[in-house]
Order: C-alpha cells, then sequence, then structure tokens
C-alpha cells in the first residue's frame, strides 16, 4: 500500500469516532498551511484560461457558461434541497444536485420534485467512504451498482467523493459527463488539476466513445467558509470575472448541508445561506445577457455536438 492510500485508509477509519468540531479544526490547520505554498496556482492558475482548438464560443453568443451544482451529504442536505431549489428559481436558475445512494435514506419524491421544476438530479459516488478507487478490481464491482443508480434515477452524470477519480476506470460507467476534477484546488487529497476552465473530452481506448468532463473552476463553500473561515464572497466574484474574460465555465460546488437558513440554530460546519444568495444575485445583475446557466447535462450535450472535430483526449 502506497503512502498516499494508507494516508486515505487511516482517515476514513478514524474520521467516523472524531467529533465533529475536532475534524474541522484539524483541516482548517492544515489548510492554513498549506494555502501560503499555493498562491500562485490557487485560486486562480493563469494555465487554466487558454481556449481549446476550434472553439467558437457558448449557445447565443453568450460571454462564459454558469453551472450551479450541489453535492448533498447528509440527511441535513436532502431536507434543504426543495428549499434550496426553490430559492435558486426565484433568482432565475437552475442546478443539479448530486446524491450519495448509499449513505442516507433518499426519498424518490424529493428526486422526482427537482426533476419536475426543471432541475437535474445525478449520482455521487457510491457510499463516499473513499473506497470506490481503493483498486481497479474493486472499482469494477462497485461501478455495477452506481450503473444501477444511474439508470434508475435517469441520471447521466456522476461525482466521486472528495473529488477521488481515475478517468480512465470511468469508462465503465454508463454516464455521459464526469464532474469529479478541477482546474485547480491543491486542497483537495488528489489535487492533479485539469489546468482548464473548460470541459474536456475523455475518450475511450477505442476511440468510438468517451464522456465528457466537467472540472468545477470556483472554490468550493467548504473551503472558503468553512475552513478558511471568509465571511464574503469575494474570492468567487474575483475568480469569475476572471474565468468570464477568458469566455470560460463557471462551475462550482456548493453544499445544502452546510448552508445555514435564517432562524435555524447555527453549527461548525455551516455558512450563512445569504452569502450564496448573495453572489447568486451578484451573477444575475452585473452578468446579465452575458452568461449561460445550463444544467451539466446541457452544457455536456453542447460540447459533444459542438466540438466533435476538435475533441482531445487529455488524461
Amino acid at each position: 500500500m502506497n503512502y498516499t492510500r494508507w494516508k486515505k485508509t487511516l482517515y476514513y477509519a478514524i474520521k467516523p469516532i472524531l467529533p465533529r468540531s475536532l475534524q474541522i479544526v484539524l483541516r482548517q490547520i492544515k489548510i492554513s498551511f498549506k494555502a501560503r505554498a499555493v498562491q500562485d496556482v490557487w485560486p486562480i492558475d493563469a494555465l487554466s484560461g487558454a481556449k481549446p482548438d476550434g472553439w467558437r464560443g457558448w449557445p447565443a453568443g453568450r460571454a462564459f457558461a454558469f453551472v450551479l451544482t450541489h453535492d448533498v451529504e447528509s440527511d441535513r442536505g436532502v431536507r434543504r434541497c426543495l428549499r434550496l431549489a426553490q430559492a435558486e428559481k426565484d433568482l432565475g436558475f437552475v442546478s443539479s444536485f448530486n446524491f450519495v445512494p448509499e449513505r442516507y435514506l433518499l426519498s424518490p419524491k424529493v428526486r422526482e420534485e427537482l426533476v419536475m421544476r426543471g432541475f437535474e438530479v445525478g449520482v455521487h459516488d457510491l457510499k463516499h467512504d473513499g473506497r470506490l478507487f481503493s483498486s481497479e478490481k474493486a472499482f469494477l464491482k462497485r461501478v455495477q451498482t452506481v450503473n444501477h443508480y444511474l439508470e434508475s434515477w435517469g441520471a447521466v452524470g456522476f461525482r466521486a467523493g472528495s473529488m477521488y477519480h481515475n478517468l480512465g476506470w470511468m469508462h465503465n460507467m454508463r454516464i455521459e459527463y464526469d464532474s469529479s476534477t478541477f482546474d485547480t484546488d491543491p486542497f483537495e487529497p488528489q489535487p492533479d488539476g485539469l489546468h482548464t476552465v473548460f470541459p474536456i473530452w475523455i475518450a475511450n481506448r477505442s476511440g468510438d466513445g468517451g464522456y465528457v468532463e466537467l472540472p468545477y473552476t470556483l472554490p468550493q463553500d467548504m473551503t472558503l467558509f468553512i475552513l478558511q473561515n471568509r465571511g464574503d464572497t469575494r474570492l468567487w466574484k474575483e475568480k469569475l470575472e476572471w474565468i468570464a474574460n477568458k469566455g470560460g465555465m463557471v462551475l462550482f460546488i456548493s453544499h445544502p448541508d452546510y448552508m445555514n437558513w435564517p432562524g435555524e440554530k447555527k453549527k461548525i460546519d455551516e455558512y450563512p445561506f445569504e452569502l450564496y444568495r448573495e453572489f447568486l444575485d451578484h451573477v444575475r445583475v452585473k452578468y446579465e445577457g452575458q452568461y449561460w446557466n445550463a444544467l451539466p447535462r446541457d452544457v455536456a450535450k453542447f460540447w459533444r455536438r459542438s466540438m466533435a472535430a476538435h475533441q482531445v483526449d487529455r488524461r
């Protein structure tokens, strides 16, 4: 077992017995030390702004794509999904919600209601226990169950827990897109960024198929507001402006689990929902008419269709 795999195994073994407050404090300490060493590549990596060959722009001449995604990690998050979806819809946005199939109880009514309202549902790992990619043999066994949930939910997108990924193995998934990567995020346990703020094509070995990879390109809410204790959305706004100027894809992950709504008692791993709402309102007002707010599945479909002649596998 190599050192990285050993650390991951140890972390998931002791995580259930550590108080949540201690987990947060330890992660805050770790990220504070690392942040000093990565200022030149996070939150903006200058290498990520290059346009892909053959690029002709987003639909309807929009300047950039704006893609909202949510990873739902607990029962607490599930209970907040419909409320969050309504808040986004009130501001004129749609998003995707990624659920962990075998970590908590998920009522089909929640998924069906989200889809009925025009939102997307995706599969988020299997158990979110760090074991999905533990070995190729184990992955090929577990992926059969993942494919079952993809089919039964009518989902076409996947995201792994903690952004673990093996883009070659994932051809065994029945997906149109994956979103388990990022342009740059040195704070993730597998920090190999794709160095692009555009989608990329991941071809299979025979070259006759593949899937679209949608990297997230804004820092996660957990990183900013809980692990770094930031009290505003300035960093989101600055990077959004940079991506918009490059004509790229603004895709980011937020978690309903960590959003504290007015009237609720705030927990150590929560931040005010108002920060998220304020950011969406900023985008809506400042960039009116400039962005394409699309579901991930629609971005993948557009990329597959419009960039087919120029697709490059960048594994």
